[in-house]
């Protein structure tokens, strides 16, 4: 079996390591360049560089994808079969998916065609959402669009996390691969198109998307954010202490009888702290 992996986050290390249990290593894996991480600004490697130096898997990390780039690696390592992209971070360009049509299969934690783009983990949580799933589908030129090659669904309990999702999916998707990959290489598989009537879009969520106030807002949206958005960006908002306003992360919280009750938080500049 002789495919590159494509993906650079904690969500495609989690995949990527259970292919190599399953004695499915690729040849080569795509991640994106270390970067500065944390207060300190430490320069520090992608969870996917980190599992495939370790299982001796030669990393490759542009800052942009190049044709001739492409074609170098692709010789290099004797003309993959096909690829996997998951979570990879950066748009792989038309000209590179034309060089192995239908070859490259995406992986996205949701139930295509609903819920394509950046963040569908948080959104579904978000919505009230009472399942999603994971997709395998061949990548064309658009977003999370190309035909379906296998859908599996997966349960979100009332108290689901974002992490907690996050880590169900991403084994949910792991094992999905196992299963198809054998199949897909053989030919033995069909495909369908996904139904452009259902499809539904998100967006990255940024730091005002997180703010809540905790006097005006629903106290049920509010803790579905707490579940939703964090860690990442991080759910917030003021709360008077003395003369002065101080920012705050709702780290925890819970429902009871209607009414939001926290549990952990977290000022500014201090560590978190439970009530």
């Amino acid at each position: 079996m002789n495919y590159i992996f494509f993906g650079t986050s904690t969500f495609s290390a989690i995949i990527l390591e259970k292919l190599i249990k399953n004695n499915f290593p690729p040849k080569v894996v795509i991640c994106n360049p270390d970067k500065p991480v944390g207060r300190k600004k430490i320069i520090t490697p992608p969870p996917t560089k980190v599992l495939a130096e370790k299982a001796g898997i030669f990393v490759w990390q542009p800052q942009d994808l190049k044709i001739e780039d492409w074609q170098e690696i692709n010789k290099f390592k004797n003309n993959v079969d096909f690829c996997v992209v998951a979570a990879y971070s950066k748009i792989i360009p038309q000209s590179i998916l034309e060089t192995m049509p239908n070859r490259f299969i995406g992986v996205h934690p949701s139930l295509l065609p609903k819920y394509r783009g950046p963040a569908p983990i948080q959104s579904v949580i978000l919505n009230n959402e009472k399942e999603t799933g994971v997709s395998l589908f061949l990548m064309d030129d658009k977003i999370d669009h190309g035909p379906i090659l296998e859908i599996q669904k997966q349960e979100i309990t009332e108290s689901e996390t974002y992490e907690s999702l996050h880590d169900k999916l991403a084994n949910l998707g792991a094992n999905l691969l196992v299963k198809t990959l054998p199949k897909f290489l053989k030919g033995d598989f069909s495909f369908y198109p996904q139904n452009e009537k259902e499809a539904t879009y998100t967006r990255k969520f940024t730091i005002n998307d997180a703010y809540v106030d905790l006097e005006k807002d629903d106290p049920y949206l509010i803790e579905r954010k707490i579940r939703a958005l964090n860690p990442e960006p991080g759910v917030w908002t003021f709360k008077k202490i003395g003369d002065s306003l101080k920012r705050m992360k709702i780290l925890q919280a819970e429902l009871k009888e209607g009414r939001l009750i926290l549990k952990k938080i977290q000022f500014e500049g201090k560590k978190p702290q439970f009530l």
